[in-house]
């Protein structure tokens, strides 16, 4: 299975798989909206064994049989005030 990976034109560090190189036919109009003009960066294949850094294969191959696309936010930044009260409140 191959699938095209695009990054946002308007979200940093997000980014949509689809299964064909400019086939967006499947992403709802307001996601493409609020991804933006997306911006072509590789065809890629998807073997099983070979493992991505942020993405969980079987979950991507999975999304882009069930939906046509898989869409790869960023992680969620971590809470510095949080993390300093947990552990001040440890100590």
């Amino acid at each position: 299975m191959l699938c095209a990976v695009y990054k946002s034109s308007k979200k940093q560090e997000t980014y949509l798989y689809v299964p064909g190189r400019d086939d967006f036919s499947k992403v709802p109009d307001v996601l493409m909206k609020t991804f933006g003009t997306p911006v072509f960066l590789m065809i890629m294949p998807l073997k099983k064994d070979r493992p991505l850094a942020q993405v969980d294969i079987k979950k991507l191959r999975s999304e882009l049989t069930i939906k046509g696309y898989y869409l790869q936010l960023p992680p969620p930044s971590e809470n510095l005030l949080k993390a300093h009260l947990a552990q001040n409140k440890a100590n």
